[in-house]
């Protein structure tokens, strides 16, 4: 999730778990503890693009770190307050919980966390977009409210305690959607009589109203958007996969690793001589669009030693016209 939605659940963490007795302190370093583990996309701009992208969301986000952290953290910040009514335990149990909400939460993006590392297994549950307001806002107003009374007001935990529940509520509503969205295109999958090895779908930008499927079958995709505002049948974009194009690249190590990270949803194109490798986890900026530009394509780059990666940069004014898009198609065809 982004750092705002990540500051206000680990304030509000702290708050649960040491504000009765610190205060305010709690909140604040509460919402240290949540933006942590994001720490590591600073380590990747000192790395090559590849091993930055396999880095993101690995063993920052992982229970092996929360573990290994906390009780650090929480010796580090007792020294400093050494007048506050806690110990050390008590500091290190704020950070641990700090530390293991950040990754519970990205778990339920479309990118996932590797919260098992060193274990190869990436927990993507995709049924939130990376910023939603519906889910930060509500709980950055309750968290604002909490700040404003003292630290031993029955009210002030009342008002923590509703402002995790009205989130988590949300969240349960979003796995709701997302089951009923997926059921909606499995439907309509058997209607049109079509065959497919596998099925992915996320909800669009900033909501769970608009959903996206990329559906498999075999060499090619299906992309296709269901909004609970629609009226007419889903219809789906065939998108052949091209994987020839890579040919003698097939085997290097740069398209395994990709591969992998893609988790073997991605399209390869050919654009001005150069050949681009498109996640398809994230989808395409417009599905109605005459070519479709999709919203993580990297540049393959050969080298001497095979191939290097270019992430594909974004156009600020297409951005634009994309939102206004997505707004329009949320509200149903």
């Amino acid at each position: 999730m982004d750092s705002l939605t990540q500051i206000v659940l680990g304030a509000a963490v702290g708050e649960a778990v040491l504000g009765k007795k610190v205060g305010n302190k709690a909140m604040l370093y509460g919402a240290i503890a949540g933006t942590i583990p994001d720490l590591d996309t600073l380590v990747g701009k000192f790395l090559d693009p590849l091993t930055a992208i396999e880095i993101h969301r690995g063993i920052s986000h992982s229970i092996v770190f929360s573990i290994a952290m906390a009780p650090l953290l929480g010796w580090l910040v007792s020294k400093i307050h050494t007048k506050a009514q806690a110990s050390w335990k008590d500091w290190s149990w704020l950070f641990f919980w700090g530390l293991i909400t950040h990754p519970l939460l990205d778990a339920h993006t479309t990118w996932g966390t590797q919260f098992f590392w060193p274990f190869d297994l990436r927990l993507a549950y995709q049924n939130i977009f990376v910023i939603d307001p519906l889910y930060t806002l509500p709980f950055l107003i309750f968290l604002i409210l909490v700040m404003r009374l003292p630290k031993t007001s029955p009210k002030r935990r009342k008002w923590n305690r509703f402002g995790i529940i009205v989130s988590s509520v949300y969240m349960l509503l979003t796995l709701i959607l997302k089951g009923i969205s997926y059921q909606k295109f499995t439907d309509a999958l058997e209607e049109q009589n079509i065959e497919y090895t596998a099925i992915d779908t996320r909800p669009a930008a900033f909501n769970t109203i608009l959903w996206y499927a990329n559906v498999d079958v075999g060499d090619a995709y299906l992309l296709g958007d269901y909004s609970f505002f629609d009226t007419k049948p889903i219809a789906f974009r065939f998108v052949p996969k091209d994987h020839q194009f890579l040919g003698d690249y097939k085997d290097t190590k740069t398209i395994k690793r990709l591969e992998a990270i893609a988790q073997n949803w991605y399209t390869i194109s050919r654009k001005d001589g150069n050949l681009y490798f498109n996640d398809l986890r994230f989808g395409a900026y417009d599905l109605d669009a005459k070519n479709l530009s999709f919203v993580f394509s990297y540049e393959l780059i050969p080298t001497e030693t095979g191939l290097t990666i270019k992430e594909t940069e974004r156009d600020p004014e297409a951005m634009k016209q994309v939102l206004r898009s997505l707004w329009e198609r949320m509200w149903g065809n």
